[in-house]
């Protein structure tokens, strides 16, 4: 299947197995007007042919194929060098999670659940998710070098008095490209990191306690999925469970985790948003919001809240952002105090609950 895309088209590369996805998935893909399928294949040595010939934008991957699987033929672009956008379609399934975690950690650029059955209903809720993840994998590049509106101050701050008092929870916000962010800062944290995180990562329910696990593995913290009631510790990083939120409570003489599914008309479940409002409620000025790669402008309200009750607001840069989405709403407001590099995220923590690294690059300052 070919087709001449025009010059401002993106062009789609739908690779599965099942001729009934491909079919549903180009039907999807191509109700958009900005959007042609210029190829389907198979598996992933049709891939790599259709890749040379159609010279796609985008490909949409399924895992589990015959001969040249999804992960060998996610590994086989990157030894190549390549910088074709992919997006996994990928099962709920724990099987299904644990190898779109690999999948992410080989440069894949967004998943999305593949339907748990292929009922006409089940194929179409995913169309707008896919449609917005294919264009935004498609113009990531662009993204990063869009100027935001207002100035905003780059680097790393040179003393506490820039900051505001030490925080008692910091808040994370991230989506698209998330999970290659996380798996590179968090293990660069120590184990007796002295306060809570609290993360909203988008991802939908299955995957983010695989997710969760992959961090405690890689992590000195200890990383687990969310659960109700419990309790914050310093050194523990909580991840909200997919299809819930975690808001933050006062209960009694300690803050708590609730994990809940209101509010229930939110974009985002869960929310970062509805996270970092529960941080500023709670916390006031002792709250730390960071909010990191991702698309949209979900967490620019949540920053706001914590910005407005005199905590310390932190941004991704736009240059090693997946997507400058989420930082970019809130850098285009004027709330972040400071941004910084993806490398530097780990340092800049440190010093905000004043546990420079003797090496660090704040030493020297």
């Amino acid at each position: 299947m070919r087709q001449i895309a025009h010059p401002e088209e993106i062009r789609v590369l739908i690779t599965d197995d099942s001729a009934f996805m491909r079919t549903a998935l180009t039907r999807l893909v191509q109700s958009d007007p900005e959007l042609v399928v210029v190829s389907t294949a198979r598996d992933g040595t049709e891939a790599l042919e259709a890749i040379r010939k159609a010279q796609p934008d985008v490909m949409t991957l399924d895992l589990e194929m015959p001969r040249l699987g999804g992960l060998e033929l996610l590994r086989v672009l990157r030894q190549q060098g390549s910088s074709l956008p992919v997006i996994v379609v990928s099962s709920l399934t724990s099987d299904g999670a644990a190898a779109t975690l690999e999948a992410f950690e080989l440069g894949a650029f967004e998943c999305i659940p593949k339907p748990l059955s292929y009922a006409c209903l089940d194929i179409v809720n995913i169309r707008d998710d896919l449609v917005a993840k294919i264009k935004a994998a498609a113009n990531c590049e662009n993204d990063r070098q869009l100027p935001v509106a207002l100035p905003i101050t780059k680097g790393k701050a040179r003393s506490r008095q820039e900051a505001a008092p030490l925080p008692l929870v910091i808040a994370i916000g991230i989506s698209t490209g998330g999970p290659k962010a996380l798996h590179e800062m968090l293990p660069r944290l120590p184990a007796d990191f002295p306060v809570p995180i609290l993360i909203v990562q988008h991802m939908p329910p299955g995957f983010t306690q695989a997710f969760a696990q992959r961090l405690n593995h890689l992590s000195p913290m200890a990383v687990s999925e969310a659960r109700d009631g419990q309790g914050l510790e310093p050194g523990n990083v909580m991840i909200a469970p997919g299809g819930k939120h975690m808001i933050l409570r006062q209960a009694h003489t300690r803050m708590q985790v609730r994990i809940s599914s209101e509010p229930n008309h939110t974009l985002h479940v869960p929310s970062v948003d509805v996270m970092m409002r529960s941080v500023a409620e709670c916390c006031h000025g002792r709250s730390l919001g960071l909010i990191m790669t991702g698309m949209g402008s979900d967490g620019m309200q949540g920053m706001q809240a914590i910005a407005k009750a005199g905590g310390f607001t932190i941004g991704q840069s736009a240059e090693s952002c997946t997507v400058y989405g989420m930082p970019r709403a809130c850098a285009e407001l004027g709330l972040l105090k400071r941004v910084v590099d993806l490398k530097d995220i780990p340092d800049t923590l440190l010093w905000a609950v004043g546990r420079e690294r003797q090496t660090s690059v704040f030493a020297a300052l």
